[in-house]
């Protein structure tokens, strides 16, 4: 067994730890395929640590790792997610959203509200 195996507390998840997994891979497949896409640009580089950055949150709260702060620096890092895609690409309505994106977007602000609720029921 593996020593990250032995570490997992998949017990004590809840519906919602599940469904904010859900939406965090959702938008980690999203930036992982763009990343890709889009390598070696510099903005690809972004799209890959943002990625990371989903899988490792999804892997700290299987391990139950501070859930209650992982929880909390979860929100505004999916929020800045947001802002930085609405800065970098400007669109002027939704046609310059393609079905990729909005999916991303939607399971982001999903996650956020996923992301509040856990932590208000952890405090």
């Amino acid at each position: 067994m593996t020593a990250l195996a032995e570490r997992l507390d998949l017990d004590s998840l809840t519906t919602l730890d599940w469904i904010g997994v859900l939406l965090a891979l959702v938008t980690a497949t999203v930036h992982f395929v763009i990343g890709v896409t889009f390598f070696p640009q510099p903005l690809a580089i972004a799209f890959l640590l943002a990625a990371g950055g989903f899988v490792g949150a999804i892997v700290l709260l299987l391990v139950d790792y501070r859930r209650p702060l992982l929880y909390l620096v979860g929100i505004p890092y999916t929020a800045v997610q947001i802002v930085m895609w609405y800065v970098i690409n400007r669109p002027a309505g939704p046609a310059d959203i393609g079905a990729a994106t909005a999916t991303d977007k939607v399971a982001q602000l999903l996650l956020i509200v996923v992301l509040v609720l856990l932590y208000q029921w952890e405090a």
